[in-house]
């Protein structure tokens, strides 16, 4: 069974796949009053969550890195090649930067530690499933860090824009973004709209030639934008 992509008629199918089953029946019971979000199953080790997803069609997969049969790197690996539509959010309590790049490696689209909200799970439920990618804040540091030197060394975005070209709001997005944050996490702090937000992160795209959060992310490390 494959599933068809959400539309903002239809709610995003999740399937949630952890080995504590009052973590996981928690989880699916804070998400499912959501409107926009339909828990479709559960699963408590590797075999049952790929035999889930073929059977279950989700859309968004949350993932723990721990459990019976093989882990969740395995599950995600087999998820991905048998059903690359999907998209699996690694949710575990390691920030171990080993889990971390296995987890890109093995072809997840994101990756939270347990200590995020349930609002944010929520959110990253949606980001993933309109075809982005998203990062703890914390992991968002650990990734940047380990590959700010070869950014460098690699001058991979050598046509970048003058950083002063950006407006003052849109360097304080630029700021937000190499921390990993969301568009509704930098609005919240800058006590400005969601969609002003976006506006900002278009315009330092634009500003910086360089076409993914990403890259602008790698871009402000090179520029020590990150420092305190």
């Amino acid at each position: 069974m494959t599933a068809t992509s959400p539309t903002t008629t239809t709610p995003v199918r999740v399937l949630v796949c952890d080995d504590h089953v009052v973590f996981r029946r928690g989880l699916a019971l804070v998400l499912e009053p959501e409107g926009d979000l339909e828990v479709v199953g559960e699963a408590a080790d590797t075999a049952a969550a790929v035999a889930a997803v073929a059977e279950l069609a989700p859309h968004v997969v949350l993932m723990d890195l721990r459990m019976p049969g093989g882990g969740g790197l395995e599950a995600t690996r087999a998820i991905r090649a048998a059903h690359p539509e999907v998209k699996v959010v690694v949710l575990t309590v390691s920030d171990d930067d080993d889990d971390l790049f296995e987890a890109v490696k093995a072809g997840a689209v994101g990756y939270l530690l347990k200590e995020v909200s349930i609002e944010e799970v929520g959110d990253a439920v949606r980001t993933v499933a309109a075809g982005h990618s998203l990062l703890s804040p914390a992991m968002t540091a650990k990734l940047l860090g380990s590959y700010a030197d070869l950014a460098n060394q690699a001058s991979g975005l050598p046509h970048a824009g003058p950083i002063g070209d950006l407006t003052d709001r849109e360097l304080e997005a630029l700021r937000g973004i190499a921390r990993g944050l969301s568009n509704r996490a930098i609005a919240a702090e800058l006590g400005i709209a969601e969609n002003t937000v976006k506006n900002h992160v278009r315009g330092v795209l634009e500003k910086l030639h360089v076409s993914s959060r990403t890259e602008a992310a790698l871009y402000a490390v090179r520029q020590g934008l990150t420092e305190a």
